[in-house]
């Protein structure tokens, strides 16, 4: 009985030494583990941001310059340069609108010349408004089919407003590449690093009095490249 005893208190004594050193190593063990589950818990958090998050916007000049050959406006568009659309928009309405006051011209001029030289003078009824629209009120008609200065007039009318819409033409075709030139050139320098302050500065002087002038007091500006 006494050895059994012994031999328990011995055993048992044994034991919980053995549990008590396996338990105190387990916990740092256990809190390690979780540090480390934590950080490849944030490490894929940040990995699916990442995938998430849109890649930063770089217009293609190519596409760029197609898409304004297409329809004009559209590469600006594609560049989100908005700000530059009443530029493009309002350009050719100017030139479509001297095109079209120049054309006007042109062929009131034009028709009036030709109406004019096929008059028959003795046959007032059948002569035609286009010319007689350019005879100041109150003048006799008849007086004007002869008149070597009306037709130089109305044959220099026409060809005045003849160049003018030929060259309102060219512009409208020249600012259509412009526009082209412009959506290339955006898309092209669209990350260009404009970081430095290329700001003007001013800034008071004070100039020390000399031998030869008094101080002076005033402004510099300064622009750095």
């Amino acid at each position: 009985m006494t050895f059994v005893i012994v031999s328990n208190g011995l055993v048992f004594p044994a034991r919980a030494q053995e549990t008590g050193t396996t338990g105190n190593d387990t916990v740092p063990r256990l809190f390690a583990d979780s540090m480390q589950v934590g950080k490849l818990q944030q490490v894929d958090t940040l990995v699916q941001l990442e995938m998430t998050v849109a890649p930063l916007f770089k217009p293609n000049s190519r596409r760029a310059v197609i898409y304004s050959a297409v329809f004009p406006g559209l590469g600006q568009i594609y560049n989100r340069k908005y700000w530059k659309l009443p530029l493009v928009y309002g350009g050719f309405m100017g030139f479509m609108y001297a095109v079209t006051w120049n054309n006007k011209n042109y062929r009131d001029y034009s028709q009036a010349y030709f109406d004019l030289s096929k008059e028959d003078p003795n046959n007032p009824e059948s002569w035609h408004e286009s010319w007689l629209s350019f005879v100041p009120a109150g003048r006799d008609p008849a007086s004007y089919l002869t008149d070597a200065n009306f037709k130089s007039r109305l044959n220099n009318g026409r060809d005045f407003y003849r160049r003018y819409r030929d060259l309102s033409i060219i512009l409208t075709v020249g600012w259509y590449f412009i526009c082209m030139a412009d959506a290339y050139v955006d898309a092209q320098m669209f990350d260009f690093d404009i970081s430095p302050d290329l700001s003007l500065r001013i800034e008071p002087v004070i100039s020390p009095a000399t031998r030869y002038t008094m101080s002076l007091y005033g402004l510099s500006c300064n622009i750095k490249f």
